[in-house]
């Protein structure tokens, strides 16, 4: 306990201001000491819990776990204090029904406790005994939470602040050789991901630590240079007019990405193709090359190798081949599968076999040469395939998906026009829309370009700016840390409800913000008042001002035309 009251302590002395507070103006507005804005140190970061998947991924549930500590560390049943441990001591947990059994290294019961059980440590990390991620020890900044899913099952969950967790993400998503300007791509696209509303993966927690959400490994995994990316990019997220983007990436584009509602239905609807997202449109890796929604572009694409952004990609350009007989039986393996996804017409169930397959004819690509909509054709039946993952699942070679939809055919028939075989020429690794890892790396390593203009090339309109909130009368403040380069950026404040002023405290430098409520945006130049690296804005409701006047804010630090200037 003296351990954690002098981390306590240090944290308190965190919060304290570190030069003193003075009056700032600003020329668009009318500004003044605001006496009563305060230093209140403010929690601003956010927590993401994610759930630990067994050592294959393939489950979530767990009836029987060991924890141990890197340093000294303290488990909790719910809010009841347990006990403290050395790093010396393994605790191992069961469950019987909705009951947690906790004993020692030994076998010796500690505890009986109903939970959630829980474990921390203020001097080192939390490790899941025998569990390996990348080759090592799982061990996990924050908090590891025992949580009851089911009668004689529970689900483990690592809770901690965001910016840690992408420590544990951005090297396992990106090679750290990809280089520094790279992986602050990375970082940004990974924080907008799991930033981002969703469902959750599971009531009990946000996101998986497999590729069903993002690759998570824990601390053992942090690389210098990958954790470097993450701290100069701290609370950067790309947002499209004020909002959040969905900033979808995969490992290789093939040289040319795909327009989102080319590639996905609707989530809700499953309507195909879905409506298109303004920021997620196809994009070449240069702009002589032409659109590849016809076969003959698509060929003459897929069957050469043109400088691209992935050319370092082993799936830059692929292959692959089927006799009629194998391809028959892939396809017969899979379509009633992906038919229940609703994306085969007409409908195969399971168990019905189809008729020999024909031929294979597309009937319409994407702008980047991606398979939109497929047709089998067979003796009896032709059935309609959409989807790009739907369309890969089904032509599976060897048991195994296509790395991508970016493929053209050449089908071979014997004298009496049957089908003898068939050869697939592709490129690029995954649905290709939105960012392109691989492009990434080569955009940063061998053009030398900056992240913002990495991903202001993947993400059309974007900008770089702070996540945007709510300043209400309810929620009346807010504190925002994040990282500018350059020392640069502009606040920018939604005022529909033409509040007269507002309280803020940049970097310890008090202020009050009078509006111009003749506009609904009000811009404000804060150059005067950042630093090079990080900053701290704390903002303040005035409810001396008004009720119900909420104010939708953010920090610009990247402008959306700053790509093209």
């Amino acid at each position: 306990m003296i351990k954690k009251i002098a981390a306590l302590i240090i944290l308190i002395l965190l919060c304290m201001p570190i030069q003193s507070v003075k009056a700032w103006t600003i020329p668009q507005t009318t500004l003044q000491i605001a006496k009563d804005a305060g230093l209140a140190c403010v929690p601003n970061n956010k927590t993401v819990r994610v759930g630990i998947g067994n050592q294959t991924f393939s489950s979530y549930v767990w009836d029987k776990v060991s924890i141990y500590g890197t340093g000294e560390f303290e488990v909790y049943s719910g809010k009841d204090y347990i006990n403290t441990y050395d790093a010396s001591n393994v605790i191992n947990i069961s469950i019987s029904g909705r009951t947690f059994i906790l004993s020692d290294a030994e076998g010796n019961e500690i505890i009986k406790a109903s939970g959630p059980i829980k474990f921390n440590s203020y001097f080192g990390f939390i490790g899941i005994n025998g569990l390996k991620r990348g080759g090592k020890d799982a061990v996990y900044r924050g908090e590891i939470e025992l949580v009851f899913a089911k009668d004689g099952y529970f689900h483990v969950v690592n809770s901690l602040d965001v910016e840690d967790y992408l420590r544990g993400v951005v090297p396992n998503e990106m090679p750290v050789h990809f280089g520094l300007e790279a992986l602050k791509a990375q970082a940004v696209a990974a924080r907008n991901y799991v930033l981002s509303p969703r469902v959750k993966a599971n009531p009990n927690y946000d996101v998986v630590d497999s590729v069903a959400s993002q690759v998570y490994y824990g601390a053992n995994t942090e690389k210098e240079l990958s954790n470097k990316a993450v701290e100069e990019t701290k609370g950067i997220v790309a947002t499209y007019n004020g909002e959040m983007i969905l900033a979808l990436y995969s490992s290789t584009a093939g040289g040319y990405t795909e327009s989102y509602e080319n590639a996905f239905s609707d989530p809700k609807t499953r309507k195909f193709p879905a409506e298109p997202k303004p920021y997620l449109k196809a994009r070449p890796d240069f702009e002589h090359f032409c659109t590849l929604d016809n076969d003959d572009r698509a060929y003459d694409f897929y069957k050469t190798k043109p400088k691209s952004f992935d050319e370092n990609s082993r799936y830059f350009r692929w292959e692959r081949e089927w006799t009629q007989e194998e391809l028959q039986q892939e396809i017969q393996n899979h379509i009633a599968a992906q038919s229940a996804a609703g994306f085969v017409h007409p409908e195969v169930n399971k168990g019905e076999v189809i008729a020999k397959i024909l031929r294979l004819n597309v009937l319409q690509r994407g702008l980047s040469g991606k398979i939109m909509k497929l047709e089998i054709q067979t003796e009896k039946e032709n059935y309609i395939v959409e989807k790009e993952l739907v369309i890969r699942r089904l032509l599976t070679n060897k048991g195994k998906a296509l790395p991508s939809a970016n493929v053209v055919f050449e089908q071979e028939f014997d004298d009496n026009g049957n089908l003898k075989s068939i050869k697939a020429y592709g490129g690029g690794y995954g649905h290709g829309v939105g960012m392109s890892q691989f492009g990434a790396g080569y955009m940063a390593t061998n053009l030398h370009l900056p992240f913002d203009k990495i991903l202001q090339h993947y993400y059309s309109g974007v900008a770089l700016t702070t996540e945007p909130f709510i300043l209400s009368q309810s929620a009346n403040q807010q504190t925002q840390t994040f990282y500018s380069k350059d020392g640069k950026g502009y606040l920018i404040v939604e005022n529909k409800g033409k509040l007269p002023y507002l309280k803020i405290n940049v970097n310890y430098t008090e202020g009050k913000i009078d509006f111009d409520t003749t506009n609904i945006i009000n811009k404000i130049d804060l150059s005067s008042y950042l630093q090079k690296g990080v900053n701290t804005i704390t903002f303040n409701y005035p409810l001396e001002a008004g009720h119900n006047k909420n104010l939708k804010i953010y920090v610009e630090i990247v402008g959306k035309d700053e790509f093209n200037r």
